[in-house]
């Protein structure tokens, strides 16, 4: 949301937005491979140009999941926009339409990012260190 929140202000083209909640940590700093949906989209996407905004792709199982559901609904395009991507954690492959950053194998927070839904609301991104 915070990402897309940045990028939609610099939007010059009418525009719809939804939400989708998905996850795959819950409380961990490693994806559990099981994908959750938490909000489904409230809007049909048939005949839509799609953007999915994303503030990370890491493993790139939950994009894929997502992209394959979301490319069932028979939007007329499907692009991926992400702030950020770790390239060593890529598991399934994901075409990331546009990026922003790409960053090493580190567990960040802020920027809509969280640790435990700890760290949202930091105006940056940053790296988190535990112990253990």
């Amino acid at each position: 949301m915070f990402f897309m929140t940045h990028l939609a202000k610099r939007l010059t083209v009418p525009v719809t937005m939804d939400f989708m909640s998905v996850s795959s940590y819950g409380d961990d700093t490693k994806t559990s491979g099981i994908v959750k949906i938490v909000k489904d989209l409230d809007q049909p996407l048939e005949g839509k140009e799609v953007l999915i905004i994303e503030d990370i792709v890491d493993s790139g199982r939950t994009l894929a999941y997502l992209l394959g559901l979301l490319r069932d609904r028979k939007p007329a395009s499907l692009r991926l926009c992400s702030l950020l991507e770790k390239p060593s954690r890529r598991e399934v492959d994901v075409n990331i339409d546009y990026l922003g950053f790409e960053i090493p194998n580190k567990f960040v927070v802020g920027c809509g990012m969280d640790y435990k839904q700890l760290y949202r609301n930091l105006p940056y991104v940053g790296a988190v260190e535990l112990e253990g």
